[in-house]
């Protein structure tokens, strides 16, 4: 039953990429001129881009070398500018058709290849600020903080999804610049993975380099908990990182909280959990669960401040509206709900496609006053 509903959600998605490049590709040939031979070479051409991602995401969760991580990434990127092109197709003929009822003459292929062009720049416009990671300084005041940790600091990394587009030498490269702020704590809100095929210990092996006074502090995401997360989870303990499972810890005085994805994804459980945890009210605190699903349950047991990623703040368009749409005042950024305050980042990384419009790449430096 599993297989087959597997089998049903793959082909409704290769259905979907497939109407979506042959909507481009006959957007792009409608009174076109060329000949017999370019025209089946496109064809060709096309079709194969349709079943690209699918079929290399298929095979990168199950094995990784060289060739698959290539083109997988080669894919990933193509997926981006796909929608991007689905869009100038759609603007084409929106054009197109308020132009021939204003009764002016226009020449559609023209029309097509810029806005095509403008898509394809948009992508790689997407491609170079992925690579490009922020760095956010955000000052928060909470009620009853230790006086220890006035002025201290501390960083929020999430969404790393190291896999076959970025690996090792991404997380090396964040680690660095973590570092040179000389945090005193280090938080590190879950997908750290992406969850295709990966060697998570040598991919988890710059951690090593995280060393903050207060400590660094790890929680589980959605791409951890695909399947059995004990690997992923036994390589970041290995490089000395906490994980935190349903638990709470002292760091001089401040209370941290661990909830991984699959223990707050439900009003009644996430409750529990918290409860069973047994938060101080009377004392400052902080939980890392990685989507911002349910503050209001977090606010309700006395938290102060929760901090989360998971939303990638969509993206890129439509999913930066879409992502806004679903979660609202808490996409992005700080935000605060009753007597908590929550911080939602967009990520360090991107899942699918790596390209960002709209949104951008980032790691989190709280100043605590």
């Amino acid at each position: 039953m599993r297989i087959r509903g597997l089998i049903a959600f793959v082909s409704v998605i290769q259905a979907i990429l497939f109407l979506t490049h042959f909507f481009i590709y006959k957007t792009w040939t409608f009174a076109a001129p060329g000949n017999e031979a370019s025209a089946l070479w496109l064809k060709v051409t096309v079709g194969a881009l349709s079943v690209s991602f699918l079929s290399t995401s298929l095979l990168a969760f199950r094995y990784t070398n060289p060739i698959i991580r290539t083109l997988y990434r080669v894919a990933a990127v193509w997926l981006g500018i796909v929608s991007f092109l689905f869009f100038a197709a759609g603007a084409s003929w929106l054009v197109f058709g308020v132009t021939r009822l204003a009764g002016v003459d226009v020449n559609f292929h023209a029309i097509v290849e810029i806005l095509y062009a403008a898509a394809v720049l948009s992508g790689v416009a997407g491609l170079l600020n992925a690579g490009w990671t922020r760095i956010r300084r955000v000052t928060v005041r909470l009620e009853n903080l230790p006086e220890t940790w006035r002025g201290r600091t501390a960083a929020l990394v999430s969404d790393l999804h190291l896999g076959h587009v970025r690996n090792g030498g991404f997380l090396r490269r964040i680690v660095a610049r973590v570092m040179k702020e000389n945090p005193d704590a280090v938080f590190l809100a879950g997908d750290l993975y992406d969850g295709t095929a990966i060697d998570a210990a040598k991919a988890a092996e710059p951690l090593r380099g995280l060393r903050a006074p207060q400590g660094t502090y790890f929680v589980a995401g959605n791409h951890e908990q695909f399947g059995d997360d004990s690997r992923y989870l036994q390589a970041v303990r290995s490089a000395g990182v906490r994980v935190l499972h349903n638990e709470k810890v002292e760091a001089d005085q401040l209370q941290i909280v661990g909830v991984p994805y699959n223990h707050a994804t439900q009003d009644g459980h996430f409750q529990k959990v918290l409860r069973q945890i047994g938060v101080d009210r009377n004392r400052a605190s902080i939980l890392l669960t990685h989507a911002p699903d349910r503050p209001h349950i977090a606010e309700q047991e006395g938290i102060a401040l929760q901090v989360s990623g998971h939303t990638h703040e969509g993206q890129f368009f439509p999913w930066t509206w879409i992502a806004g749409r679903i979660y609202r005042q808490f996409v992005y950024g700080l935000s605060r709900i009753g007597k908590m305050l929550i911080y939602t980042s967009s990520g360090a990384g991107t899942w699918g496609p790596p390209l960002r419009l709209g949104s951008s790449p980032e790691i989190v430096f709280f100043q605590f006053e």
